[in-house]
């Protein structure tokens, strides 16, 4: 303490001067109205530009929870689109959809925290698992479309065989509007060629449908892990040769993997259901 006072001491000329200056000032401000208005506007400017900087670095710390709570909210409105689109069913049935049926789809939001692109195998690792109610077999999407199905679950994390892997197709459906118009379905089997990761191969396409460079191709209705409708991506090149039954169809994918953050998995609560009940039948017919 009473080093600060000796501080203080040495310095009390300079401390005097600076007193001084303020006071000086604060009489001038307040005896000439002109100074006045000045210093008003000038502090108030920069007040404004203070507070607007102070804002703007906590609307930065807080990027992240907004992020987390609208991918939260998409995977709510993603199951109520999903639903909507199950109930609709396909244009001039009369078969009307079961409720339960049409909500069996549930989306839990899941973090990519590893992830491959540039191998034969690709795979990716989530950051949920068992104790968040992830199970091998769920499917996996992203709000551009289909992802891969899970593989592998510890407690905390998921392992993920994406669609960029030799072993994964997909049952997909071709749409236009030819189709739409004539109420036919053109089904086919998507499965990577192992070499570029934006585009897919598409089998077993009849090369008598009426499909075209630019078509949309979404999952089918004969899926039991991801809701039918979900986009793959669209036709980049399709040929067929006079000897062969179907065209040979590259898909470019609507999936960039390379930019992958968050993605949705995809709990089908009939799914275990509907294979027991074919595998119940497989074995009555063997």
């Amino acid at each position: 303490m009473s080093q600060l006072f000796r501080l203080i001491f040495r310095i009390r000329n300079f401390l005097l001067f600076v007193i001084l200056e303020l006071v000086s000032f604060w009489l001038i401000v307040k005896n000439n109205l002109y100074w006045d208005v000045s210093f008003f506007n000038t502090s108030n400017y920069y007040a404004a530009k203070t507070l607007e900087s102070s804002n703007y670095v906590k609307n930065y710390m807080n990027l992240g929870s907004v992020n987390d709570q609208l991918i939260a909210e998409n995977a709510q409105l993603k199951k109520i689109v999903v639903s909507m689109q199950q109930f609709k069913g396909r244009e001039g049935d009369y078969y009307k959809v079961d409720s339960a049926f049409a909500k069996r789809f549930e989306f839990k939001v899941a973090k990519v925290v590893n992830n491959t692109v540039n191998l034969t195998n690709n795979y990716l690792t989530l950051d949920k698992g068992t104790l968040d109610g992830i199970e091998p077999g769920m499917g996996v999407i992203c709000p551009q479309g289909v992802v891969g199905q899970v593989m592998q679950c510890s407690e905390h994390f998921s392992r993920v065989y994406s669609i960029l892997h030799a072993n994964f197709n997909v049952s997909t459906e071709v749409k236009n509007q030819i189709l739409r118009t004539k109420n036919d379905k053109a089904l086919g089997i998507a499965k990577w060629g192992g070499l570029n990761p934006r585009v897919i191969d598409l089998t077993t396409i009849d090369r008598f449908k009426p499909i075209k460079k630019g078509d949309s191709v979404i999952t089918s209705e004969q899926n039991v892990i991801f809701p039918s409708g979900t986009m793959l991506g669209k036709i980049r090149k399709l040929s067929a040769k006079q000897d062969q039954a179907f065209f040979d169809i590259e898909v470019e994918l609507a999936t960039d993997f390379q930019n992958l953050s968050y993605v949705y998995i995809v709990n089908n609560k009939l799914k275990k259901e509907q294979e027991l009940i074919e595998q119940a039948t497989t074995e009555i017919k063997k």
